[in-house]
């Protein structure tokens, strides 16, 4: 087993990685930048090593000093998160070289997953449906037309590859996608140094359901059940649960088998997901992306589940099996349910809320010093946070204050008690997005269950 680890990155996640670290007996480092000195992650950690000034590139995603920093503390492994370097495949392989071992999918998975032009081609290959779609990446706006001619409009304009909902945009003509192209292509270069686009077939009401993967060390993946994804605003998730509302249970059996071949076909090893779009209306469903790294939302299947999933990132890392034995099936008289593909019991229902220091109408980042913070608490409510009262939200990373997560038997209870969570939950100081999740946790669409990802663009705001 690994008796120590670097954890990459900051905030919640990192405060998350420490503590499953802690209850294995691994001893955690952590990394902060001189803004982030402060934050409860530091002071929780075994040993703390300062990489740098407030921006990113000069401290998180400055490869050479979190690998220095593993070194000077004696780290044998690195945990890189979510975000900054955790799906970058060079740093995966300077980590390998160093000598250390790299808590993550294999260099060339996340390679072969980071292009999504690349991504689409390999599973249709491997047999996972994927949507009508440019097979190159387009760098001529003519060429987009004409692409976008064969393939039908509207389409959809992503950045090859990107990811995030940077640059994305949908087009119902021509004159919608010189303008999407250029806006898609421009964001792309400045975010991911590659201006290529993918042009993709856009349905109108979609859901966005991730299925968790877990490869394991002996060469096995599992599906440990799907995500409901749908709540966005800027192609970005502010919400997420489990099970999801809006599919039935033979779509959901076909999506699980499919994430399953998904994995297989890239050797996958350690946690990822396989990103899909629901057709809601013909009740089909298409590959989008896979994220070859712990997703943000992963609280929820572990909610509902039981299952740890950085405590089994660890052990995947190491060689070791699961905590659990995924060979035994969940017997179909059970109230659980049936496992599935995934041969993993899954219980209840789980939801999960980002709580972002933003401007809860217009969604703009709103930095500042936290002077209350108060957590709710009770029977199924977890709260991930990566702040607490006295520290400063600075403009330099992504605005996410905290995950509020909610348990429940059913989707009434857990949304009961997500509501009397969201009521709870006191930060003052800077903005935050905790009216957004009220109004949603009441609107008769969410409420319903029956709504999809252009859900937050019709919500009036109390």
């Amino acid at each position: 087993m690994l008796d120590s680890v670097l954890v990459a990155n900051r905030g919640e996640i990192a405060r998350r990685v420490l503590r499953t670290a802690r209850r294995m007996g691994i001893r955690a480092v952590a990394v902060y930048s001189d803004a982030d000195a402060d934050l409860p992650y530091v002071r929780e950690a075994d040993q703390a090593v300062p990489i740098g000034p407030a921006q990113p590139a000069r401290s998180y995603l400055d490869a050479a000093a979190l690998i220095e920093a593993a070194r000077k503390t004696g780290a044998a492994a690195v945990h890189p998160g979510y975000g900054f370097l955790a799906e970058n495949a060079d740093f995966a392989r300077q980590v390998i070289a160093a000598g250390l071992t790299w808590v993550g999918p294999d260099p060339e998975a996340i390679e072969q997953m980071g292009d999504k032009i690349r991504a689409r081609n390999l599973m249709e290959r491997a047999g996972v449906p994927v949507s009508p779609g440019t097979r190159e990446p387009v760098a001529d706006v003519a060429v987009a037309v004409a692409e976008a001619d064969r393939i039908g409009y509207p389409v959809m304009v992503k950045a090859a590859a990107g990811g995030g909902g940077i640059g994305m945009g949908a087009a119902a003509d021509e004159a919608g996608l010189r303008a999407a192209f250029e806006t898609a292509s421009s964001r792309a270069m400045r975010f991911f140094g590659s201006a290529g686009i993918l042009l993709e077939r856009f349905v109108p009401r979609a859901r966005h359901v991730e299925v968790q993967i877990l490869g394991l060390a002996d060469g096995r993946v599992l599906a440990l059940g799907e995500r409901d994804c749908s709540v966005q605003r800027r192609h970005q998730k502010v919400a997420e649960e489990t099970p999801s509302p809006g599919i039935s249970a033979g779509l959901r059996e076909r999506m699980l088998a499919a994430a399953v071949q998904a994995g297989e076909a890239v050797g996958y090893r350690g946690a990822g997901t396989v990103e899909c779009l629901v057709d809601v209306a013909a009740g089909s469903f298409v590959f989008l992306e896979m994220n070859t790294r712990l997703q943000v939302e992963h609280p929820v299947t572990e909610l509902v589940t039981g299952i740890d999933l950085v405590e089994q990132q660890f052990l995947i890392a190491a060689g070791a099996p699961p905590s659990f034995d995924p060979a035994d099936p969940a017997d179909p008289a059970d109230p659980a349910g049936p496992a599935g593909p995934a041969a993993v019991r899954s219980a209840g229902h789980a939801l999960e809320l980002r709580v972002y220091a933003e401007d809860p109408v217009r969604f703009l980042p709103g930095p500042g010093t936290i002077t209350e913070w108060a957590e709710p608490a009770g029977a199924g409510v977890r709260v991930d946070a990566g702040y607490q009262a006295g520290n400063t939200v600075t403009p330099f990373y992504d605005p996410l204050l905290a995950k509020l997560c909610v348990h429940g038997a059913d989707r009434a209870q857990a949304l009961n008690r997500a509501r009397e969570a969201v009521a709870a939950f006191r930060i003052t100081g800077p903005k935050t997005n905790l009216a957004f999740h009220a109004d949603l946790l009441t609107s008769p669409e969410f409420v319903s269950g029956d709504y999809d990802t252009s859900l937050v663009s019709k919500l009036r705001p109390r």
